[in-house]
């Protein structure tokens, strides 16, 4: 971040030209430099107008995000202005231009494909940080995914009841009860492996993160339920046997465009006949997903490298080339917004605790824009995240 990149000759001042004009047209209070604050609504404060616009004219939305990740602007409601950003996400760049995308935007790298070596580097990448890390934001469930709240604001609950609800409701979807036996892809920190045991079940559970292994059989042990759950590190496409449910949550993101078809397969194959599927799924308007599984985005590059947010449209089609058919469906957007919130206050309260574990400023500034930048994708309704329950259906031709 300390360098500053060389723009192509003449993008700079394109850059600086539209982002303007864009803005311009928002309901958001901007100052560049020393000129005139211009706009009411959320603060878009540019400390360094030149290197702003050399960012985002050599990378387009990735330099946007790595301006802030170098200090170079700042907002007194960040998530605000990645909301009016993300509401207006359309309008931002003419229409002639977006016809030219292709020409501007960098396509993802090869390496970040969900092979199964891809897969491993790509979860290491941000699940392997630090199980320190992630304690320090979570609540005491450990549950990196959207809760189900009864109602908002979401102050008058615990994170922990509502991830607890949300648990439920998909070994509800599910059918978990005693003597099932359960396979989840996602281990995550345990949790859901916790919950479906105590109901009598029967868990294996999958996944591909060292660290969450390592913590989620420690947690596992000491609840005295060893016996009821075996936690293997291993790749979904590697899994044995059929189970009367199977569980995935907010795995499918992680696996890429190119082996949806081959995740969908796995799920089939690892169903009884007669057994239930449960996804909690973020998605996104088909469009946009289109666009996105093509280019290399901040988010991509930063966050979740492999990563792509599938469209509720993309999920029935695989499923159905699978043999599976959606059953049940229900989005919790509203939902996703206030557990990011939750998050993003308790990353930045605790600040000095991050940074304690070896996190520095640029690392803190980067999870800060993570966590507001997905927040704003759910409180615009960009994206939107879903509990759907599959069964057996007629394989499409």
């Amino acid at each position: 971040m300390a360098r500053r990149p060389a723009a192509p000759f003449g993008h700079t001042a394109v850059a600086r030209l539209l982002v303007r004009r864009a803005v311009a047209g928002l309901p958001l209070h901007c100052r560049f430099g020393d000129g005139p604050a211009t706009g009411s609504g959320p603060s878009l404060t540019v400390h360094d107008p030149d290197a702003f616009f050399r960012r985002i004219g050599a990378h387009g939305l990735i330099g946007f995000g790595e301006s802030y990740m170098a200090g170079e602007w700042d907002s007194d409601d960040l998530t605000g202005v990645l909301t009016v950003l993300a509401s207006h996400v359309d309008a931002l760049v003419p229409a002639p231009l977006r016809r030219l995308r292709g020409a501007w935007v960098r396509r993802r790298p090869e390496d970040q494909r969900g092979s199964r070596a891809g897969a491993r580097h790509n979860i290491h990448r941000h699940y392997d940080l630090s199980n320190e890390l992630f304690a320090l934001f979570l609540d005491e469930t450990l549950s990196y995914s959207s809760a189900v709240f009864t109602a908002f604001p979401a102050r008058r609950e615990t994170l922990a009841a509502a991830q607890h609800r949300k648990i439920d409701r998909l070994l509800d979807l599910a059918c978990v009860g005693p003597g099932t036996d359960l396979l989840e892809i996602g281990t995550g920190w345990g949790e859901l492996a916790l919950r479906a045991a105590a109901r009598g079940a029967r868990v294996t559970t999958v996944t591909l993160s060292a660290e969450q292994q390592h913590l989620a059989r420690r947690r596992i042990a000491a609840a005295g339920l060893a016996d009821r759950v075996d936690v293997e590190l291993r790749d979904y496409r590697d899994v044995h046997g059929r189970y009367d449910a199977v569980v995935s949550v907010e795995m499918i993101e992680a696996v890429g465009m190119e082996f949806w078809p081959t995740y969908f397969t796995a799920l089939r194959g690892a169903v009884a006949p007669g057994g239930r599927i449960a996804l909690q799924a973020i998605t996104m308007g088909h469009e946009q997903m289109l666009n996105t599984a093509r280019t290399h985005t901040w988010i991509s590059k930063y966050v979740f490298p492999g990563g792509l947010i599938p469209s509720r449209e993309a999920i029935e089609e695989h499923a159905a080339g699978a043999g599976l058919r959606i059953i049940s469906d229900q989005g919790y957007a509203e939902h996703y917004a206030q557990t990011l919130r939750l998050w993003r206050e308790r990353f930045t309260d605790r600040a000095d605790e991050v940074a304690a574990l070896g996190f520095d400023a640029t690392f803190r500034r980067m999870w800060e824009f993570y966590l507001a930048y997905s927040e704003a994708g759910f409180r615009s309704r960009y994206l939107d995240v879903r509990q759907l329950l599959l069964t057996e259906g007629e394989p499409r031709p």
